[in-house]
């Protein structure tokens, strides 16, 4: 038997994961804009809850596209099977039943991926098909190097089924946790907002008072943003697995950001408003600030002492970029 569900196109944004990725390929599937639904939120939001994984997402464990997409009626639940057979029989019941799902691989064990026998890391991916007769399984993953196609379903069985394990020192930050053959489901309920003026003044009006009044003001808002930044970066010198937390956490902020600047874009031009096209860049200055502070730890692992004055001084200009485009967004609510 052969399945091949359709449509599955190649959706990415730059400055986003593979999380994003997927999610905007199953967005579109249901026939939804992922810069609409995707883009329509921004905040900040860590409680502690590390996992070491590529589309790791803060704060949301139990329903990743909910803490992506909070403005619409979508939601996901991960699902991990007992052993990698009975993931294969679940997957490939939702492809019978007209459903591509996300599924969690290591790249270390696709052959498409540039980590293909050298580099272990937990990555997530669409799988809209199957061929029994062929022994393939079909999957779009448009992080670069890109790929939608065929692959072996041993393959994709072994990367499915990794312990995912760190063994030299260029398995970094996405290891030490193992696949388990998880797979995530997707549920897009009807009737989604339509992205008219107010809808978006309700978006823009939610998303300013997830900043400025948080429930949480230690883990969320600007406040729990500032409180991060701080603290970690205070305690970088003594603690070698701040590297590791800094850069993991700071990659979703850093795509939510960017699909928000394009989301703001979008409304300008739809809207015809020049002030949000102005909101659209401030933001964008807001990922390049988010951009150099990532690089920056990722590359001071070997004197952390030494880059902590410099990484003080990229987290200030951040807080107070930040803190520029949420008058600016007050303005244009006013």
């Amino acid at each position: 038997m052969r399945v091949e569900l359709a449509p599955v196109r190649y959706w990415r944004h730059d400055l986003g994961h593979c999380l994003h990725t997927t999610a905007g390929v199953l967005l579109d599937h249901h026939g939804l804009d992922p810069i609409e639904v995707l883009g329509a939120w921004w905040g900040f939001h860590y409680p502690g809850d590390l996992r070491r994984e590529e589309y790791y997402l803060p704060g949301a464990a139990e329903s990743l596209f909910t803490g992506l997409a909070p403005h619409h009626r979508i939601s996901s639940r991960w699902h991990t099977p007992a052993d990698a057979e009975t993931g294969w029989r679940e997957v490939r019941a939702q492809l019978l039943a007209g459903r591509p799902v996300a599924v969690a691989a290591d790249n270390f064990h696709l052959p498409f991926r540039p980590a293909y026998r050298d580099v272990h890391t937990n990555h997530l991916l669409t799988v809209y098909g199957f061929d029994d007769e062929a022994g393939q399984v079909l999957v779009a993953d448009p992080v670069p190097p890109a790929f939608q196609g065929a692959v072996p379903l041993a393959e994709f069985t072994a990367a499915r089924d990794s312990g995912n394990p760190v063994k030299h020192d260029r398995d970094l930050f996405f290891t030490a946790n193992p696949i388990g053959n998880r797979w995530l489901e997707l549920t897009v309920e009807d009737r989604q907002p339509a992205f008219d003026q107010d809808f978006f003044r309700h978006v823009l009006t939610e998303n300013q008072r997830g900043f400025t009044d948080p429930a949480d003001r230690a883990t969320s808002g600007l406040s729990g943003l500032r409180t991060f930044l701080t603290s970690t970066i205070d305690a970088l010198a003594d603690d070698a697995g701040l590297v590791d937390e800094m850069f993991v956490v700071i990659g979703p902020v850093l795509a939510v950001a960017g699909l928000h600047a394009e989301y703001l874009a979008m409304a300008g031009r739809r809207f015809d408003d020049h002030r949000l096209l102005e909101c659209a860049r401030l933001v964008d200055r807001v990922c390049h600030h988010w951009a150099a502070l990532r690089i920056a730890v990722a590359t001071c692992r070997a004197d952390r002492a030494a880059a902590v004055p410099s990484l003080r001084r990229r987290a200030q200009r951040l807080l107070t970029e930040h803190e520029l485009v949420l008058t600016e967004i007050d303005r244009v609510l006013a």
